[in-house]
């Protein structure tokens, strides 16, 4: 899984940490068992590579469907 993730460096993942769990970003490191991502408000976030069930590539980032305030 940590040869996969060092492979997506640079591009915006989704990824999956079980039933409701789901983080975003551009991949910027895996390494020592953790993934760093940086979230769409510049945010570092940290994920345990352990814990990922499943990881997807963003194809069109910009159209997340919601609500628009």
């Amino acid at each position: 899984m940590e040869a996969l993730l060092n492979g997506l460096i640079g591009k915006l993942i989704d990824v999956n940490c079980g039933s409701n769990v789901m983080y975003s970003g551009e991949v910027i490191s895996a390494g020592s068992g953790l993934l760093k991502i940086k979230n769409e408000e510049g945010h570092d976030v940290f994920v345990a590579i352990e814990k990922i069930a499943a990881v997807t590539e963003c194809s069109n980032p910009g159209s997340r469907p919601g609500f628009i305030v």
